[in-house]
């Protein structure tokens, strides 16, 4: 079963399509992070400024690394340390589409621990956008069936998997400066 949705979503991601699918917090809409067309249409689906940033998730620390120019030390610590989701926005991207870059050349990223998802960005082989799957200013849905028709509608392909699992709150988000600040933005 996983692998066909792992494939669907493939295919879909590949087409420059959008996706509907259970992230390690909630149900996110995802696109290429590489590919400025996909994420212009997340945007438009969600009615959201693009002044305002989107989360991609990598599959691991090593996917991770070819996305930052330089990777801070403590970073290593929080993913590792971490007991929930946690975000960090990093200083100056590299190798995603420019229109995913917030204004302050940063990235909020997150090394997905969903094995649906790890296993979907490994087979990918490049990040994923992972936003909550709602109108912006709407709340976040806690499970599928909240989850409303205009965005079912909008998204190219809607992962068949967890759609009776109550999700878990979004990620903590830790912004991390190449000069040694962290700052907790949201817990």
């Amino acid at each position: 079963m996983i692998g066909n949705e792992i494939e669907n979503a493939l295919q879909a991601l590949q087409q420059g399509g959008l996706i509907l699918y259970p992230t390690d917090t909630v149900w996110g809409i995802g696109c290429d992070a590489t590919n400025p067309d996909a994420i212009r249409k997340v945007y438009d689906l969600k009615r959201r400024a693009d002044s305002k940033a989107l989360i991609c998730l990598v599959s691991d620390i090593r996917m991770l690394e070819k996305h930052i120019y330089e990777l801070p030390d403590v970073a290593y610590d929080i993913i590792e340390l971490a007991t929930r989701p946690t975000t960090i926005i990093y200083d100056k991207p590299l190798n995603v589409a420019p229109n995913l870059v917030a204004e302050d050349d940063s990235l909020a990223i997150r090394v997905a621990s969903d094995e649906f998802c790890q296993k979907l960005i490994r087979k990918f082989k490049r990040p994923i956008v992972s936003t909550s799957a709602n109108i912006s200013g709407e709340p976040t849905p806690s499970h599928f069936k909240e989850i409303s028709s205009e965005i079912l509608k909008g998204v190219d392909y809607v992962v068949n998997l967890h759609r009776d699992k109550k999700n878990s709150n979004p990620s903590s988000i830790i912004k991390l400066t190449n000069d040694g600040v962290v700052k907790v933005i949201r817990k």
